[in-house]
């Protein structure tokens, strides 16, 4: 796995460095202020299925030995983890999930409701889930890299 601090940078300032030296950091700036939000929840994907993967099973949701994402190619369905028997292909779905890193609103039934709606692109399997079984936060998924 690439470092994501510096696909950020080669990502965001690469192919602005002729504007910065032009002494337009300014518009480099607004650039990267437009794009950090969807740029920083790619970045930290990766990293909250590598802690689930360590943490798991806590009581909440069980081992899963391969947890990873799931999207089509054209983006309408995307769910961030999924935990499963195997990979690539499952034959057993443990359970699916969703990373939010919002500052204007906590996770709602909006977002419940869409991966309810992306789950069925992956299993037809009954849906016995009305809330959230386990809800985890930057402290619980820290404890993966205990000191």
């Amino acid at each position: 796995m690439t470092d994501p601090y510096l696909r950020f940078w080669l990502h965001l300032l690469g192919p602005s460095m002729e504007e910065i030296e032009r002494g337009r950091g300014d518009v480099t700036l607004a650039r990267i202020r437009e794009s950090w939000t969807s740029w920083r929840g790619r970045a930290i994907e990766p990293l909250i299925r590598e802690a689930l993967a360590r943490i798991l099973p806590d009581g909440r949701l069980p081992a899963a030995p391969a947890v990873g994402g799931y999207w089509t190619r054209t983006n309408d369905v995307e769910i961030d983890i999924v935990g499963a028997d195997r990979a690539p292909v499952a034959k057993e779905l443990l359970f699916v999930g969703s990373i939010k890193w919002l500052e204007q609103s906590p996770f709602d039934r909006r977002d419940l409701a869409a991966l309810h709606r992306h789950r069925a692109a992956l299993t037809d399997e009954p849906l016995d889930c009305p809330g959230l079984d386990a809800v985890y936060g930057p402290g619980d998924l820290l404890t993966a890299w205990p000191l």
